[in-house]
């Protein structure tokens, strides 16, 4: 059962990187995403306090996750009934969808290229559309630290997260985590509105992310070793700034690539014109570059796949 597993997860691994990402209305995700929004819409007609839209925010968010576990659930069961290939391709499927290596690194890439043609313009759009602060006059380094920033974080919830959860529980529980990391996405926000309906959906994914997050302040160092960088100062960064960050798991990843690059992230971003200001993690040695883009991303895969590895001898051994 470990050993199929093990093969299953690899499997969805090498589909996510030849495939990429597929957007399609019909995208796991964007069913999710639709559910969310259709539920949200009907629970805060019935939500009149502030209590009560935290109630409506955690009915909410238990629903979401639990169908989507028991849809999967039972697709996989389907499948398997039906022809044991069928199966496996359905469970490798599924899994493979729950991952954004692929898809990380072709966004970052799309930024970095722009940066080496001296286009800003076009790397200030193409870093909006997966950020969520104002990007429409950031400087070059600024434009670099926000897409190091995005590939050390996502690193957690787009990748190491889903494959800790597909090894624990397979396709079923890798899908109930992307819920959670959707209702994250859409609900987790700390502003007016969601200050009490978001709530629970942000608490759940800090949650889930708990130990991922920390086994990357362990891996992104090694993998650091690996590539020549900086690797006692990436751990040492994550031992003293990882804690700083606004969220309780995003300074491990963040800390850990700041220190083996060298480079301070955080700082001050505008979000619709409001500064809010992120405590900086790592030390300023240097002045950012396009080519930490790169470095961040080879970053990525090798943390990738430490964790792939480490994951599957421990399900072995």
């Amino acid at each position: 059962m470990f050993e199929q597993i093990s093969i299953i997860v690899i499997a969805a691994v090498i589909l996510d990187l030849v495939i990429g990402e597929i957007d399609r209305i019909t995208h796991p995700v964007v069913i999710i995403g639709n559910f969310i929004d259709w539920g949200e819409e009907r629970l805060r007609q019935l939500a009149g306090s502030s209590l009560a839209e935290k109630a409506a925010g955690l009915i909410l968010a238990v629903v979401t996750i639990g169908l989507t576990w028991s849809i999967t659930y039972f697709l996989v069961m389907a499948a398997v009934k039906v022809n044991i290939i069928l199966g496996l391709i359905i469970k490798v499927l599924l899994i493979s969808i729950t991952l954004s290596i692929s898809g990380l690194a072709e966004a970052a890439k799309g930024i970095y290229q722009p940066l080496v043609n001296d286009d800003l313009d076009q790397a200030r759009q193409k870093l909006d559309w997966i950020v969520g602060r104002d990007t429409d006059e950031l400087a070059e380094n600024e434009i670099v630290r926000a897409t190091v920033e995005t590939v050390a974080e996502n690193t957690v919830d787009g990748i190491l997260s889903p494959l800790f959860y597909a090894f624990l529980g397979g396709a079923p529980l890798a899908m109930a985590y992307k819920a959670v990391n959707t209702l994250d996405s859409m609900l987790g926000y700390k502003n007016e509105r969601y200050r009490y309906f978001g709530w629970a959906p942000a608490r759940i994914d800090d949650l889930a992310n708990l130990v991922p997050a920390r086994i990357s302040g362990l891996l992104f160092p090694l993998a650091a070793l690996l590539l020549g960088k900086n690797s006692l100062q990436s751990f040492k960064i994550v031992l003293r700034d990882a804690r700083k960050h606004p969220s309780p798991n995003g300074g491990y990843s963040e800390a850990a690539v700041a220190g083996a690059l060298g480079v301070r992230l955080g700082g001050l971003n505008y979000y619709h014109g409001e500064p809010s200001f992120r405590e900086h993690l790592g030390d300023e040695t240097r002045k950012l570059v396009a080519a930490d883009i790169k470095a961040a991303i080879h970053l990525m895969y090798l943390t990738t796949g430490l964790f792939l590895i480490s994951e599957i001898l421990f399900v072995i051994i």
